[in-house]
């Protein structure tokens, strides 16, 4: 079994059946998760509708998180 960052996603989706599949599709990072559709899961396997449903709830909380910490950065040089 893969053990990376997105069986341990999928882990806490309680769905875990479904990483080989995602990894074996090149779902093999988060980022790349990030822009799973519905094409995608037909091809990954997720037939389930509460699955599916689960899966594309968790994206857009991926994006949201994205979208909050876009505004953060920071930088080395001392303030002026």
């Amino acid at each position: 079994m893969c053990t990376n960052i997105v069986y341990e996603w999928l882990k806490t989706l309680q769905l875990p059946q479904y990483a080989e599949s995602f990894v074996d599709n090149g779902y093999d990072d988060l980022e790349v998760c990030k822009q799973i559709g519905d094409p995608d899961l037909d091809a990954i396997g997720v037939a389930v509708p509460q699955h599916r449903r689960r899966i594309h709830e968790a994206v857009r909380r991926l994006k949201e998180a994205d979208e909050r910490a876009a505004g953060l950065y920071f930088t080395l040089e001392p303030p002026p």
